[in-house]
């Protein structure tokens, strides 16, 4: 018996500090998400200078980058590691995806070294598109510096797939990032989730979880939308069907379901996504 105790020493070790390690890494993504929240949170708190309720009403993607760094003075290459979160046809917000930043030559407001960056995926194809992977925006899907506060229809632009935004130094501003790459972060999402997984697993729902830091991300994102559309897009139950009351029920007839409150069809019924409603 004491003899084994040695070689099994090692084995026992690693049982035990295991669940730490597991811990230790999702907390560096639960940490991403609370950056990005706060990022959210304080753009919510400068009505006029924010993303326009219209546009995250019709938003079917949003992403959230904290902290992108320049590597050179001015026009050098940009890094930074985010989430995004995608809308399904309810119009309910997925899980988060983890993804980086990389690339680009956009420049920051004098003296800054870094940035925060939010995206608005404003057509269904723009997200499809990011799912295949190796996605470059103004390559793999048309990208504009989105409008501020209550811009409209004119300075927002028709036929853009995804809207771009900046803040640095507390500014916060529509900016260009023609040539930046967005990547599926492997690493991330399996320490989040546990085990490998895709963008598809993440969006269509095949892995979920109880994450409170995930919760209050698209809390965030849903506190700029409109209250009818904030109230669907952070259900993450199907609604549940009610009969229709009948004074003589009919054995043969099937009851139309009723949709749960806040619930509404998406996206919404506009040929123009990313344009001001009238």
């Amino acid at each position: 018996m004491s003899h084994s105790m040695p070689r099994r020493l090692p084995l026992l070790l690693s049982m035990l500090f295991l669940p730490a390690s597991l811990a230790l890494a999702q907390s560096h993504e639960d940490a991403r998400l609370i950056s990005a929240t706060q990022v959210l949170t304080d753009l919510h708190a400068q009505p006029d200078q924010n993303i326009p309720t219209w546009l995250l009403d019709r938003a079917y993607g949003v992403a959230v980058i904290p902290d992108v760094i320049k590597g050179a003075f001015m026009f050098g290459g940009r890094h930074g590691s985010g989430v995004m979160v995608a809308r399904d046809t309810a119009g309910r917000f997925s899980n988060p995806v983890f993804m980086s930043l990389t690339g680009g030559s956009w420049g920051l407001q004098l003296g800054a070294e870094a940035a925060d960056i939010v995206l608005i995926f404003a057509t269904r194809k723009s997200v499809e598109d990011f799912a295949r992977g190796d996605f470059t925006l103004g390559v793999s899907g048309s990208v504009a510096a989105g409008p501020i506060g209550r811009s409209g229809e004119a300075e927002a632009g028709l036929k853009v797939e995804i809207y771009s935004y900046s803040r640095a130094r507390g500014l916060f501003a529509g900016v260009a990032l023609d040539g930046t790459a967005l990547v599926f972060d492997r690493k991330a999402n399996r320490n989040f989730y546990g085990h490998d997984v895709t963008t598809d697993d993440i969006f269509l729902g095949t892995v979920t979880t109880n994450s409170e830091s995930a919760r209050r991300f698209i809390a965030a994102i849903a506190a700029g939308m409109s209250p009818a559309t904030a109230a669907g897009a952070q259900t993450t139950t199907p609604p549940v069907a009610t009969p229709a009351p009948t004074a003589t029920p009919a054995p043969t007839a099937t009851p139309a379901p009723a949709p749960a409150a806040g619930a509404q069809s998406f996206p919404l019924a506009d040929p123009k996504p990313g344009s001001e409603p009238h």
